[in-house]
């Protein structure tokens, strides 16, 4: 192999294993936003209209978009949402499979309590695995890098790097404000990101003379805090 043959395969993999990286810190599932597609015109035109006729129409629809959703996989940045995913896909398919078996038969109030159920366990789904804040969301893209490539290849110096950037994100964190909807829990939301700004702030101020075990103690206690913090709207 020549050198240049060499350098231009080096570019190709480093540029294939920053394509992958992107992908696991990407946090939506693409087969799930599909899905809306249908989901619409069901929910906002249909079933308000009581078009039963076209509520039925769209069984073929669902069925091939929510083939697809049972098939996704999540992406690594979601790991710790399976379970929650696995509960909210089962609740979703059997609501897919009742929506077919009221679209055969002749009672129109079934058609509609079903579309109304799909579209319940639909949202349910979605919001399994939806960031709660656009800010969480970011300062966890830069935290699933650390937690589960720098710190298991104990690449301290990425952790560091890494380091102001989780202190800026959490503290964007801190300032956000909840919709209507999480209202109720804001004080415990506060104390929360409070904890998660500290945690940060302890990480982003060791020292370059820092050791490892020291590096390690601080992410895993920010890794908690964020946990602790996610645990607020489950």
């Amino acid at each position: 192999m020549t050198k240049r043959s060499f350098a231009f395969l080096s570019v190709f993999l480093l540029l294939a294993a920053a394509g992958l990286m992107a992908q696991e810190t990407e946090s939506t599932i693409p087969e799930l936003s599909a899905f809306h597609e249908i989901i619409y015109p069901i929910w906002h035109t249909a079933y308000p209209e009581k078009d039963i006729a076209a509520l039925k129409g769209f069984v073929p629809q669902i069925n091939e978009l929510a083939g697809k959703i049972y098939a996704a996989k999540l992406p690594g940045i979601l790991r710790e949402k399976e379970a929650k995913w696995q509960a909210g896909l089962a609740e979703f398919r059997k609501s897919v499979e009742a929506y077919n078996t009221a679209a055969k038969g002749p009672n129109d109030q079934a058609v509609l309590d079903a579309a109304e159920k799909l579209h319940m366990r639909y949202e349910m789904l979605v919001r399994a695995v939806r960031p709660v804040l656009a800010e969480m969301d970011a300062f966890h893209k830069v935290l699933y890098v650390v937690y589960h490539k720098a710190l298991p290849d104990k690449n301290w110096d990425e952790v560091r790097k890494a380091a102001p950037e989780m202190k800026a994100k959490a503290e964007a964190i801190a300032k956000a404000q909840l919709s209507k909807r999480l209202e109720a829990k804001t004080d415990a939301f506060r104390s929360a990101a409070d904890g998660l700004v500290q945690a940060a702030g302890e990480l982003a101020n060791l020292g370059a003379n820092a050791d490892g075990a020291a590096v390690e103690a601080a992410v895993q206690k920010v890794h908690a805090k964020y946990q602790a913090l996610e645990k607020i709207f489950e």
